[in-house]
């Protein structure tokens, strides 16, 4: 095989959920996109020594489990690449992935003695989505403006997507209409090779419990275009939540991403959402699960897997706003979260004093740090929900020095969570059982859980 040679095969398997892989002269070949079954036409990108990799240019023949698409963006929008899987097949394939994970990087000893449950279903399939960040872009240089994701496979390029299905109706609304107020107003959108322009993004966020709706419009620069008609375009529209609150954000960052100080335009600059009973704070800038009854099932998982907790000392580590911590205070002697986000700890104890929680607090900085000079009272339960990334060696080192009989880690990241149970595993930590949560259906991401029990913990 060469460079841009165009070659035909079938897809056997899946290396990654975003990745399958089939054989040409006996050689794998990893195709981004492309499902198990599929007959595939694909440009060979990179021909290295023991693989090769190739774009996928197009599907030839469906796999016999493929069904049809239910977007309208399928194919040229990046997300969502498992749709046309039945769902009962995309849950097969996570449990799958998972497994082979820990399978790879534990063991034999320790990787036999796990209990793997599975991949739990999330409770909505469609709609799930409680936050989206669109993007101002075009498909092609010179094109219209458009307002929504990116191209599959083209970074720079940008589709409108107003019939996304993974996220709330309201969402779709509003994209539409902020997109057309902007274009009948000659408003450009920003380049992100050329730094010129203005549009940057669109953030909507909605309560699913509580219908409250915070919109972010995310600029380059200031516009000459009157933000109070803007506003009124958003609090005048016929949706079935309700917003809350409009916010400009001036965003010089050359990262594709919303950074930069929120201004209220309108109403108030957070909205409220319910997990579990609880009420929380939600902000621009705040974590919170985007599936939120994927978040209780979540959670309502991981909790019914630990042992009683009442009368325990809990460390919340990686706490975000404090989701974890505050419903464990409901029955543990004290929960200390820990979060390195500022803006995040501010609103965690704001969302504990608003739940009437007095039994955690919450502490600013580096996990690490805070725990080299921690010398409070010793954790009886450690509980870690930490980014994609997963937990760097030393942070990892200092957590399982502590000696909680348990651990509870809920990882985003498959992989990572992997690789730091391998070394926890060193340490003296055997994980009891493994449930995959799926919140996020369609996509390549997968939610899990793992408790683990120090080995002759229970013993001391």
């Amino acid at each position: 095989m060469k460079k841009n040679q165009i070659v035909n095969f079938w897809i056997e398997k899946m290396a990654t959920l975003q990745e399958g892989v089939g054989y040409v002269d006996q050689k794998p070949v990893h195709v981004k996109g492309a499902l198990p079954g599929q007959k595939v036409e694909v440009r060979i990108s990179r021909n290295r020594d023991h693989h090769a990799e190739g774009k996928l240019l197009s599907v030839l023949e469906k796999s016999e489990f493929e069904t049809s698409s239910f977007c309208n963006h399928y194919g040229e929008c990046g997300g969502c690449s498992l749709q046309t899987l039945p769902y009962s097949a995309q849950l097969e394939m996570k449990k799958d992935w998972i497994c082979g994970l820990l399978e790879s990087h534990l063991p034999v000893e320790v990787f036999k003695d796990i209990e793997f449950t599975g991949v739990l279903p999330s409770p909505k399939q469609l709609a799930y989505r409680n936050k989206m960040e669109f993007t101002f872009g075009n498909a092609f240089k010179g094109g219209e403006t458009n307002l929504g994701l990116h191209k599959k496979g083209q970074f720079g390029s940008v589709i409108t997507t107003d019939h996304c299905q993974i996220c709330d109706s309201d969402f779709m609304v509003i994209l539409s209409a902020v997109l057309e107020f902007f274009k009948k107003r000659g408003v450009e959108h920003y380049n992100k090779f050329s730094h010129e322009g203005i549009l940057r993004h669109l953030v909507v966020r909605k309560g699913e419990k509580t219908g409250e709706i915070l919109v972010a419009l995310s600029v380059a620069r200031p516009s000459a275009e009157d933000l109070s008609s803007f506003v009124d375009l958003v609090t005048g529209l016929k949706l079935q939540g309700e917003i809350v609150g409009v916010l400009y954000v001036e965003n010089t960052g050359k990262a594709d991403a919303v950074s930069g100080e929120p201004v209220v335009l309108y109403g108030r600059d957070h909205y409220y959402d319910e997990i579990l009973g609880l009420r929380f704070r939600i902000s621009l800038y705040s974590f919170f699960q985007t599936n939120t009854s994927g978040a209780e099932l979540l959670y309502q998982t991981a909790f019914d897997g630990l042992e009683d907790i009442r009368g325990k000392y809990i460390f919340d580590l990686f706490s975000g706003t404090g989701t974890i911590a505050q419903l464990l205070a409901q029955r543990a002697k004290r929960v200390v979260g820990i979060e390195i986000v500022a803006d995040a700890v501010e609103a965690a104890i704001a969302n504990a004093a608003e739940n009437e929680l007095s039994h955690c607090e919450f502490r600013a900085g580096d996990v690490l740090e805070i725990l080299d000079h921690y010398e409070g009272h010793k954790p009886d339960v450690i509980v870690v929900d930490p980014p994609r990334m997963g937990i760097a060696q030393k942070a990892l080192e200092k957590i399982v020095a502590f000696g909680a009989p348990e651990i509870l880690y809920i990882s985003c990241n498959p992989k990572t969570l992997a690789e730091n149970l391998s070394m926890m595993a060193l340490a003296g930590y055997q994980p009891v059982k493994v449930t995959g949560v799926d919140m996020f259906p369609h996509t390549s991401n997968c939610e899990t859980i793992c408790w683990l029990r120090r080995r002759g913990g229970n013993e001391e």
